[in-house]
C-alpha cells in the first residue's frame, strides 16, 4: 500500500509526494467494456468472425471441469473466446497493433496546465515509446515453445497449446506508432512526484474513475478523448489490438491514493454500427498500459511488465467475459491471494516474488510478466501445455492447481 500522508516536504502542496513507490501495492484490474448503444452479447455465438459483431478475428473453445458459476450454480462445461485462429488448424494470424502514445496535462483549478516553480506539469510519453516498440512484446526472441524466434505473446500461446497446435501456428502483432494524444486531469484528482531536477514527472497517481471517464469517448461522436479521437481518425480500427501507452501513470480507487496502484487494464469500447459494416456493433479491443521506470517499484517490476500482462490477456480474453459465458472459468485462488472466475492469465501471477522474467533484446533487458497457461485455468491435471507446465516462460512459478473453490472462494 502506498502511504501518501507524511511524504511532503515543507512548503509543498498536499498533492506533491515523494518519488518512491517501493511500498506500494502494484496490481491490475478487470475493467468492464464501455460504449454507446446496446451491446450485442449473444450467449450462443461469441466469435466476431461469425458476423454477430464487428471486431478482431477470434476462435472459441470449451473445456470440462467441476466448478460453480458466478452465482454458485454447479456446472461442468466452460467456454472461452481467444484472439487468432484455431491452433489445431495452424497458420499465422497477424493483428495490427497500433500504439497510441498519451501524454498528461495536470490542470490547475482554472483549467490551465498547472505550473510548479515555473515549470508546467506536462508529462510527455515520447521518451518511452521507442523502448516499448523495441521490446519483446513486438520484437522476436528465443523461447522453448517455438522452433524459431518469435514475440512474447505468441510464445505464451504456443506454450499453452503446445500439444494440440500445428507447428506453424502463430498469433503475431504488427506494431505502428500513431499520433500522440493528450489527457487532461483536473486538479484534485491527481498526485505527482517530480524528477530530481524539478521537472515533471517521476510518476503520477490518478483517480481511476476520472481517468477512465476521460480516456473513453463520452458519446459516439466524441473526437476529444484519446480513444474517441483514435477511433474517428482511423488510428485504431475494430480489427486491431491497440495500446494506449502512458508514462508512469498509476491509478487509485475510491478517491484515495493509498488504494494504489493499478498499472494497466484491457477492455473494449463498443459503438453503434453503420451502413459500412451492416449495422453490427463495433468493438475496439484495447489496453491501457503504463511504462514503468526502473526503481519505482520492487526490482524486476519495470519497463513492459504492465504491457506484457495486458496484451497477453487481450489475446486470451478479448471481450472480458462480457456475455457472462465466454471467458468465465471455475472460481480459482492463486498463490498471490487473487480470487477470480475469469480467464485473466496475468492476474494469476501478478505480485508474486518471481512474477517477471528477463529477456534481452538489442543489448537491453526487459521484464515481461510470466503468465498462467490455459490448463491451469481449466483445472487440468496433468497439464497438456509445454512440458506439463502451468506457467510460462518460467515454468516454476505455478507448479500446482488451485484447490476447488466456491463463489468468491468461500
Amino acid at each position: 500500500m502506498l502511504l501518501v500522508v507524511g511524504t511532503r516536504a515543507f512548503g509543498q502542496s498536499h498533492d506533491q509526494i515523494a518519488p518512491t513507490l517501493s511500498q506500494a501495492h502494484h496490481s491490475f484490474t478487470v475493467f468492464a467494456p464501455r460504449g454507446h448503444g446496446s451491446s450485442a452479447t449473444s450467449k450462443t455465438s461469441f466469435a466476431s468472425d461469425d458476423g454477430a459483431f464487428d471486431s478482431i478475428k477470434t476462435f472459441t473453445g470449451d473445456f470440462q471441469a467441476a466448478g460453480v458459476g458466478p452465482t454458485g450454480v454447479p456446472r461442468r462445461r466452460w467456454f472461452y473466446t481467444m484472439a487468432g485462429s484455431r491452433p489445431e488448424r495452424g497458420g499465422t494470424t497477424r493483428f495490427n497493433a497500433p500504439i497510441i502514445p498519451v501524454s498528461l496535462d495536470l490542470l490547475d483549478f482554472d483549467g490551465s496546465v498547472r505550473t510548479i516553480n515555473g515549470r508546467r506539469l506536462h508529462y510527455a510519453v515520447q521518451p518511452f515509446v521507442a523502448s516499448v516498440l523495441n521490446s519483446p512484446i513486438f520484437q522476436n526472441a528465443e523461447y522453448s515453445s517455438s522452433d524459431a524466434p518469435t514475440q512474447f505473446v505468441d510464445a505464451i500461446q504456443k506454450a499453452a497449446f503446445y500439444n494440440t497446435m500445428q507447428p506453424d501456428w502463430h498469433t503475431l502483432l504488427q506494431p505502428s506508432v500513431k499520433k500522440e494524444r493528450n489527457l487532461s486531469i483536473p486538479r484534485g484528482h491527481y498526485f505527482f512526484a517530480l524528477n530530481s531536477d524539478g521537472t515533471c514527472c517521476a510518476f503520477v497517481l490518478l483517480d481511476i474513475n476520472v481517468f477512465s471517464d476521460r480516456l473513453f469517448p463520452s458519446s459516439q461522436n466524441d473526437t476529444n478523448s484519446p480513444v474517441g479521437a483514435a477511433e474517428h481518425s482511423g488510428d485504431i480500427t475494430t480489427k486491431d489490438i491497440s495500446t494506449f501507452l502512458f508514462p508512469n501513470t498509476f491509478l487509485y480507487f475510491n478517491g484515495n491514493p493509498n488504494q494504489c496502484c493499478v498499472l494497466g487494464f484491457h477492455t473494449y469500447d463498443f459503438e453503434p454500427g453503420d451502413t459500412r459494416n451492416g449495422f453490427r456493433e463495433k468493438r475496439y479491443v484495447f489496453n491501457y498500459s503504463s511504462w514503468i521506470s526502473p526503481g519505482l517499484f520492487v526490482p524486476g517490476f519495470e519497463d513492459v511488465t504492465a504491457l506484457s500482462h495486458e496484451i497477453t490477456e487481450s489475446i486470451n480474453d478479448p471481450f472480458v467475459g462480457s456475455d457472462g459465458v465466454h471467458g468465465i472459468t471455475p472460481w480459482w485462488l492463486s498463490p498471490n491471494g487473487n480470487c477470480q472466475n475469469d480467464l485473466e492469465v496475468g492476474d494469476v501471477i501478478e505480485g508474486l516474488p518471481d512474477a517477471t522474467t528477463t529477456i534481452k533484446i538489442g543489448g537491453n533487458i526487459y521484464h515481461p510478466q510470466n503468465e498462467a497457461l490455459l490448463p491451469w485455468l481449466e483445472f487440468q491435471s496433468p497439464s497438456t501445455a509445454i512440458a506439463g507446465a502451468y506457467s510460462y516462460p518460467n515454468m516454476n512459478v505455478l507448479t500446482s492447481l488451485s484447490p476447488p473453490q466456491g463463489v468468491n472462494c468461500k
